[in-house]
């Protein structure tokens, strides 16, 4: 899609969206000090913070991780702490979402990302994405990407909509056998090497093989983004060189592009919201 209109509308509505996920974002900081649940900023929103002390000015969303048992924890408070307006989004608790990750959404707002099936019911608001992180075995990177590459890609296309035909039959069973093999072989190799000295995404999330050393992700620092404080890795050069290589360049002018389909900040005027 090349549409100057909407490119131009998605442009003047991202500095309203990006506060109103920095707000989210402050919400969820407040409730992990509370209840002392670590998390720190991730992929995009880490690489903002040290090379724009903000957001990427082209990035429409926000990224952050927790340790999955964490994960469990913040699952189970959040609830009862988010101010109205505000929702804990997972794959158990709205299960035709199309992602297997947790997101606090904003409710006024209208927010569509490539991959939505924009005929589930699913809420579709302006979002901050809590990426939940397991230990990794020291495994070769060559092998940690062949793995999660398969174990990723296999569950992205066996959860896609299928309908009847003989090629949805034939995925089933390819995509269904590779995804048990190379859980299989990741279940093995994780027996062998039990000194996990290795953190990253959860299998499933985590195709192109990325790794973090735990030294480098703990114990967690500080960071500024946006003029405010928030929880980030020990070594923020080192985590970022991880997932980038050459963070600190910036990309072309057509690479720098918002992710979103479309985003509304505000579906409809409301002074008391959060």
């Amino acid at each position: 899609m090349n549409n100057p209109y909407l490119a131009q509308y998605k442009q003047q509505q991202l500095r309203a969206c990006q506060l109103k996920q920095l707000a989210i974002l402050e919400v969820i900081d407040g409730i992990c000090r509370k209840h002392d649940i670590p998390y720190w900023l991730d992929g995009g929103t880490l690489l903002g913070a040290v090379r724009h002390r903000g957001f990427i000015p082209w990035d429409d969303d926000i990224d952050i991780a927790m340790r999955q048992e964490d994960m469990q924890r913040f699952a189970d408070v959040a609830p009862q702490e988010l101010p109205e307006g505000l929702i804990l989004q997972t794959p158990q608790n709205q299960q035709d979402s199309t992602q297997p990750v947790a997101k606090v959404r904003y409710l006024n707002s209208f927010y569509v990302e490539p991959g939505d099936n924009m005929s589930a019911q699913y809420e579709k608001g302006i979002f901050v994405d809590i990426f939940p992180m397991t230990p990794y075995p020291p495994l070769p990177r060559k092998l940690v990407k062949r793995l999660t590459l398969g174990i990723s890609r296999s569950y992205s296309i066996l959860h896609k909509p299928h309908y009847y035909s003989l090629r949805s039959f034939a995925e089933f069973f390819w995509f269904g056998g590779k995804f048990l093999i190379c859980r299989a072989l990741w279940a093995v190799l994780s027996a062998c090497f039990r000194n996990h000295t290795y953190i990253s995404n959860i299998l499933i999330n985590n195709g192109y093989g990325i790794t973090h050393h735990q030294d480098v992700v703990f114990p967690l620092g500080t960071i500024t983004f946006e003029g405010k404080t928030f929880a980030a890795p020990a070594n923020p050069d080192a985590y970022l060189k991880d997932i980038y290589h050459n963070y600190m360049d910036i990309p072309p002018v057509e690479k720098r592009v918002i992710h979103s389909i479309f985003l509304l900040p505000e579906l409809i005027h409301d002074d008391t919201s959060f």
